[in-house]
């Protein structure tokens, strides 16, 4: 089960949906600072009236990132189908009641993008996606802020984040070496990149904030 939510984030999307229109919720920061985690609570949080739509969903194919030489470099800005995550944003925020769109879904264990895996009907009014260049200024992801109602930067302790980022590489069948080796070369320029547009999010989530702010 997910980690519970702090009550003053919870009160704030209340807020957002009480008139029942779509909202969508943003939710981005670096790779492992857990928001999928973060999303996941957010849906059990609020049953019914929430569905979790990640940007992972718009990884290219491994067979296009070998076709263009990215594929050591899959997880930076120009491994996704950015303008496919605009579009699709798009066609979210105008949905129809009675219409249901089909959103990708990313598969860890076979590290491959599934079309049509996450069905989001027109009646639910939060949506929420993650990824990492919702901030993004440059090229199609630009566009992105411009698609949500709220930005959080989800914030996360650099030691903890870099391990979890080990591990869950290893639980995949990388050696810890190679997983370290990729955290190293891969994914931690891509979180300096990230931490970069953390002034421009609504506000910046921690799951070890203070008691008292809960």
């Amino acid at each position: 089960m997910p980690p519970d939510v702090p009550r003053r984030y919870l009160d704030r999307i209340a807020a957002l949906i009480a008139g029942g229109q779509r909202r969508i919720l943003g939710l981005t920061g670096p790779p492992g600072g857990g928001k999928s985690t973060l999303a996941e609570s957010l849906r059990e949080a609020f049953p019914q009236r929430c569905v979790v739509v990640p940007m992972d969903g718009f990884h290219l194919a491994n067979v296009e990132l070998e076709r263009l030489g990215r594929a050591a470099r899959k997880g930076a800005p120009d491994t996704f189908d950015s303008a496919g995550y605009v579009a699709l944003l798009r066609r979210l925020r105008a949905q129809g009641a009675d219409e249901v769109v089909y959103a990708p879904a990313f598969r860890r264990a076979i590290e491959e993008p599934i079309a049509g895996a996450i069905a989001v009907a027109g009646q639910v009014p939060l949506v929420v996606t993650e990824g990492n260049y919702l901030l993004l200024d440059r090229g199609p992801w630009a566009q992105v802020r411009a698609q949500l109602d709220e930005v959080w930067f989800v914030d996360a302790d650099e030691t903890l984040r870099v391990e979890r980022l080990v591990r869950r590489h290893m639980a995949f069948g990388r050696s810890e070496q190679a997983a370290r080796d990729w955290v190293a070369s891969t994914d931690e320029p891509n979180a300096r990149l990230i931490a970069a547009t953390r002034p421009r999010a609504d506000l910046v989530f921690a799951w070890d904030e203070p008691a008292a702010a809960r």
